[in-house]
């Protein structure tokens, strides 16, 4: 868990980087007199989400802005995405369902989701393929990291196997060095198998010694250091 945190928390302000991003490349909606006009009459009518014993101005604002993005126009779907059930939803029942304080805004033109699921389901039926196409693109690129054993065994694996072949053209150049590392030879052909020890031809040589370059440099030396 030591050396997962790291991972988890850089890929949660990744994240966050990209949320950002898309936030500021949309149309920024300033609240105006009127809005804020409008927040007080809800208040002082107990309407949602101001039918609470709490403080949600806040999310009335939300929604009086969203009232007015709506009736601006009605060539183009509007979704009011939220997982605050409590402010938002009918009370004590269906989530996925708006206050009826709220009932009014959404139709056919403008919709209520509730939550993840209910956000996907929106994008999927608006934009069909094309959602379906970038989501999955997206996990593409989301994979999950290795943890720090596997990083540590995969460096050990490729250490062993490029130091067995520099190890073995030795002995070949000079016979008399048969016994320098004969144990560590033999202790390696029992763990990977004599017959796949040596590489194929040069380049899968030269793919080893690339590996091993990128997983020390991910434990911390630097590149190109490849000394066995």
């Amino acid at each position: 868990m030591v050396h997962q945190i790291p991972y988890v928390s850089e890929r949660s302000l990744q994240n966050f980087a990209e949320i950002s991003q898309i936030l500021r490349a949309g149309t920024v909606v300033e609240p105006s007199h009127q809005h804020y006009e409008a927040v007080v009459r809800r208040g002082l009518d107990k309407k949602a989400p101001l039918h609470l014993n709490k403080n949600s101005v806040a999310d009335a604002l939300l929604i009086e802005l969203y009232a007015s993005e709506v009736s601006k126009s009605s060539s183009v779907v509007n979704v009011f995405a939220t997982s605050n059930y409590q402010d938002f939803s009918v009370p004590n029942g269906d989530r996925r369902q708006p206050h009826p304080d709220l009932a009014s805004l959404f139709g056919e033109k403008s919709l209520y989701v509730y939550a993840v699921d209910g956000l996907i389901a929106a994008l999927n039926s608006a934009l069909g393929n094309e959602y379906t196409e970038l989501a999955e693109e997206v996990d593409l690129l989301q994979e999950d990291t290795r943890s720090l054993l596997d990083i540590i065994e995969a460096q050990e694996e490729y250490f062993d196997r490029i130091w067995y072949t520099r190890n073995v053209s030795r002995m070949i150049e000079d016979p008399s060095r048969e016994d320098l590392g004969r144990l560590s030879r033999e202790r390696m052909e029992r763990k990977y198998g004599a017959e796949s020890l040596l590489p194929k031809d040069d380049w899968e040589y030269g793919f080893w010694n690339g590996k091993l370059s990128a997983l020390r440099w991910v434990l911390g030396s630097e590149w190109d250091f490849l000394d066995t």
